[in-house]
């Protein structure tokens, strides 16, 4: 039986569902009082309640379970949420490695980020081979996913069977208040501004199949990048934009404006306690172009990525469904 934490979350959504449809006995993990709709009608799917930050809820929920795929974790760029990203995210997956140990689970697969590889300012191709260097172009969320996969590195050489995967931005279908969903949420508003840089981008069901593909694979010790590529902040506004049929946001926005906007966020959100639009980090990277290798991943699966036109296009006709059932 194969237990998935952040089982209600995008990808441990779409996750689940490859599983279930393969037959796989699974089990879905979640917090209590957590938001299950994204599988609501997988009306025999077996689910445990757990929190990653409670090593007994989630020993307990690891009965019978021979593997994980932990998915559950948090993303966030607000520097008011440094100690809580430490905590879900180092804490919470040394919990589950913990957990592994103490409930018998042989086999574990963490989702981790391209995040986690570092970034350097000359840096503009980075593989799996990448060594983490403390820099100015890491984040808070990064730091996070590194010091998670050390704990990841720590079980494998206690003897348990682990094996990571680094997505970039996932793009999907599902709640366009959470996670990268909130950039489609941001086009259908028509919101003017775009700034200068770069983000790579993997769609969400190139990534679960991976992760099915993985976890049952003979590989382990390893860690494998996902990432269909890279596009610009614009074009990426304008392609959505189009399938969509709003108008694309056409103002483009400095870096130094950008940095005095994320220190007036930053007080508009101490004051009414509310999430910033931009913060230090996200200003920092906003001329950024960095790419991330997906050759080893590629050769190890034979697989081929979702174009972004695929992608987005596949996307964009869910929220208009949405958006119609709404009016």
């Amino acid at each position: 039986m194969i237990a998935v934490t952040g089982a209600n979350g995008l990808l441990g959504s779409f996750v689940i569902r490859k599983l279930y449809e393969a037959n796989v006995p699974v089990v879905a993990i979640k917090r209590n009082n957590s938001d299950t709709s994204l599988l609501a009608d997988l009306n025999t799917l077996t689910w445990r309640t757990a929190d990653i930050l409670d090593p007994i809820s989630l020993q307990e929920a690891l009965e019978g379970v021979s593997g994980v795929i932990h998915c559950a974790a948090m993303v966030s760029f607000n520097p008011r949420d440094e100690k809580k990203l430490m905590q879900v995210n180092v804490e919470g997956t040394k919990n589950v490695v913990d957990a592994c140990h103490v409930s018998g689970v042989t086999r574990l697969l963490h989702v981790s980020s391209v995040a986690a590889l570092g970034r350097q300012k000359n840096q503009t191709h980075i593989s799996e081979s990448n060594m983490w260097i403390d820099s100015p172009y890491n984040t808070m969320y990064g730091q996070s996913k590194y010091k998670a996969e050390l704990e990841v590195f720590r079980g494998q050489e206690e003897g348990l069977k682990t094996i990571i995967i680094n997505p970039s931005v996932i793009l999907s279908r599902g709640n366009w208040d959470r996670s990268s969903a909130q950039l489609f949420k941001y086009v259908w508003r028509q919101r003017p501004f775009y700034s200068e840089g770069s983000f790579n981008y993997v769609d969400v069901r190139d990534v679960a199949n991976q992760i099915h593909q993985l976890f049952f694979s003979e590989f382990e010790g390893e860690r494998f990048i996902s990432n269909a590529g890279s596009i610009t902040i614009k074009d990426f506004f304008q392609k959505l934009a189009v399938l969509l049929n709003k108008k694309a946001p056409a103002i483009k926005v400095s870096k130094p404006v950008l940095k005095v906007l994320a220190l007036a966020e930053l007080w508009r959100s101490y004051l009414t306690g509310s999430t910033p639009l931009i913060t230090r980090e996200t200003a920092r990277g906003a001329d950024t172009h960095f790419s991330y290798s997906s050759d080893k991943i590629k050769k190890a699966l034979r697989c081929e990525f979702q174009t972004i036109d695929q992608t987005l296009g596949w996307c964009a006709e869910f929220y208009r469904k949405q958006m119609e059932l709404k009016n």
